[in-house]
């Protein structure tokens, strides 16, 4: 089922403690070391995808096995979900957005149109929008044939990061140009060249952002290596209303609603993954289970769960809640690595 967004939180909350050990880890040959792709996603149904090379992989909780889907092209680069059905949207290498059918294993739509590598995408309903390499966001309606009916150009370069808000009214689109955009909703607009508001930030490329799901208007957005800052933005003002340094690149970034806290995804030099509470953005938790930059992270639709995939080819499940500490330390400590590619045993929740 879905989130609840509105969760009150019950006074265990405070003093909850996160295993600092990974409940699993699995090895992912061959994930390829991008700070500008999207390569994970988990849905409300409970299946995780992950993208490595030129195939998707596909957790099905219920068979405890993967599924693959290979797919014609150098690599995949951006993976996402419709919401609450299992049709699986993928960007290329070379410039096509395409829609599977996870259950099936078959390819539903090939839609064309980029000439260059989609490196992110984010659902609107059935509205897909994808971002290109050289800077251009397309919207599909994957329900008619016409499927392309917009584009946003206002980035210089390649798009690194599309997030719709929670409410569908607004798109955020961050580039590698250092400039962060807020778009309107506005299908049927054609060409849109000028955003409903620009929040720049010229010393570094804007990949880790995600928007607040249960305060509307609240983007959080991770500096990279030239910069390092965690933000929370204001998008209603364009104000940014808390800020704090860590001193490190920032490479994914996810809010956890259960608990009101963000975690953060870190590169040079500790390969990191912070958790940090909000909205005072002090840090809580520093889970280090990675030798790479954690590039990628998502959580189960329960949100008791914490998926990195990071550059070292592991992918590391972590436990939030402070329950199955005990559990977790006595899996961990045979330390063992599984084959992503493998046939699993169940690693999820009931």
């Amino acid at each position: 089922g879905d989130l609840s967004l509105h969760n009150s939180i019950d006074n265990k909350a405070d003093k909850r403690h996160v295993p600092s050990v990974p409940m699993k880890i699995l090895d992912a040959p061959g994930l390829k070391d991008d700070y500008y792709l999207n390569l994970i996603d988990w849905n409300t149904t409970n299946l995780i995808a992950i993208a490595l090379s030129n195939v998707v992989y596909v957790w099905l909780p219920e068979s405890e096995a993967f599924e693959a889907i290979k797919v014609e092209s150098d690599y995949v680069s951006s993976v996402a979900w419709i919401k609450d059905r299992n049709n699986l949207a993928l960007g290329t290498s070379a410039g096509d957005v395409q829609l599977w059918d996870v259950e099936t294993k078959k390819r539903i739509r090939n839609m064309q149109g980029h000439s260059s590598m989609v490196g992110s995408l984010s659902w609107n309903d059935y509205i897909l929008s994808s971002g290109s390499k050289f800077g251009s966001i397309h919207h599909h309606d994957v329900r008619i044939a016409q499927h392309h009916v917009g584009t946003l150009c206002g980035h210089t370069s390649q798009v690194c990061s599309l997030k719709w808000s929670p409410n569908g009214r607004f798109l955020a689109s961050g580039g590698n140009d250092g400039l962060l955009n807020i778009w309107p909703n506005a299908p049927g607009a054609g060409v849109r060249t000028v955003p409903h508001r620009t929040i720049d930030n010229r010393q570094s490329a804007v990949k880790a952002i995600n928007w607040c799901p249960w305060q509307p208007g609240i983007l959080a957005v991770g500096g990279g290596m030239k910069d390092g800052h965690l933000r929370i933005w204001d998008t209603k003002t364009g104000s940014c209303v808390n800020d704090v340094d860590t001193k490190s690149q920032i490479c994914s970034l996810i809010w956890l609603p259960k608990y009101k806290e963000l975690v953060t995804g870190h590169g040079f030099p500790s390969n990191q993954v912070s958790v940090w509470t909000y909205p005072s953005l002090s840090k809580s938790t520093e889970l280090k289970g990675h030798t790479g930059r954690v590039l990628h992270l998502a959580h189960s639709p329960d949100g008791r769960t914490l998926v990195s995939l990071a550059a070292d080819e592991t992918v590391c499940f972590w436990s939030c809640d402070a329950a199955d500490e005990q559990k977790t330390k006595a899996k961990s400590s045979s330390g063992q690595k599984e084959m992503l590619v493998g046939h699993l045993a169940p690693i999820l929740l009931e």
